[in-house]
């Protein structure tokens, strides 16, 4: 069955009751999970870039806009508890060292490796030491930079799943190239899912699984019009039902692929066939 996850990412804007919300979303749709994005701020951007002026509800600088964003720890085990009693699971992408270990402070199933993180090799090192089924987007990268990827999730024996995606907010339709979902199922011989940040709905999503993901990821929102640069990347809860529903539907029908004939087809062949 394709594994669904609704990134939330940093659509809650800081705001632990719009992540709670996201996540009734989740559930109610039927995902199998949650994901959020976890930064050291001052980690993973320089200063000149935290100090550039940047208008938010948080302040007039890049400093102010990319903290406010940010959950602390009680805010993570609110989140932690809340999935628990929504039975659905969260992980998050980390994009620093610091971040990997914050998150093992939680008993998570799964890392997610963020395309910009994809040649961060002392992260993915660390990621796949935990030996946890890891997702790895594979954005804006070169073949080349996935195999050196690979490379360390084998070399740590850590189950992995690559994702295609392409990372532009909001991606044009005619740039979702959907036939690399084979190209690196047959490079690399693992299983492989699409993470999607395009703007015209889900049918990019529902193809992918008919060309053979075996996860989706898809940024989800409360509304398109919020503040935030992925918020218009994402679908609003209707959309996300739908596309859970489509995808579970397709999990049904798809098959396995061996040509058997049906009990229900029995009646018929007898009676087209002439057979007693």
């Amino acid at each position: 069955m394709v594994f669904i996850t609704a990134e939330i990412g940093i659509n809650h804007n800081g705001d632990i009751d719009i992540a709670k919300k996201l996540i009734d979303v989740a559930s109610n749709a039927g995902c199998d999970a949650v994901k959020f994005q976890k930064r050291t701020v001052e980690k993973v951007y320089s200063k000149d870039i935290l100090d550039s002026p940047r208008d938010s509800p948080w302040g007039k600088t890049t400093r102010e806009q990319k903290m406010g964003l940010e959950f602390d720890f009680d805010e993570y085990k609110t989140i932690d508890d809340y999935c628990k009693t929504k039975k659905i699971d969260w992980y998050a992408s980390s994009w620093d060292l610091d971040s990997q270990d914050f998150l093992k402070k939680f008993n998570l199933k799964y890392n997610k490796v963020a395309s910009a993180m994809l040649t961060n090799i002392p992260l993915l090192k660390k990621i796949a030491e935990e030996k946890k089924h890891s997702f790895v987007s594979t954005g804006m990268s070169t073949m080349e930079q996935i195999q050196n990827a690979v490379k360390i999730f084998h070399e740590n024996n850590c189950p992995f799943e690559l994702q295609h995606s392409n990372s532009s907010y909001p991606m044009k339709p005619e740039e979702a190239n959907l036939k690399c979902i084979q190209t690196l199922k047959n490079k690399f011989d693992c299983s492989v899912g699409y993470s999607g940040h395009e703007s015209m709905g889900y049918l990019i999503c529902v193809s992918a699984v008919l060309l053979g993901a075996t996860s989706i990821e898809r940024h989800i929102t409360l509304d398109r019009s919020m503040y935030g640069s992925d918020q218009a990347a994402s679908l609003e809860p209707q959309g996300l039902e739908r596309l859970v529903r489509d995808i579970r539907t397709i999990d049904k029908i798809i098959g396995d692929g061996e040509k058997r004939i049906w009990p229900s087809e029995i009646p018929v062949m007898k009676k087209l066939r002439n057979l007693d």
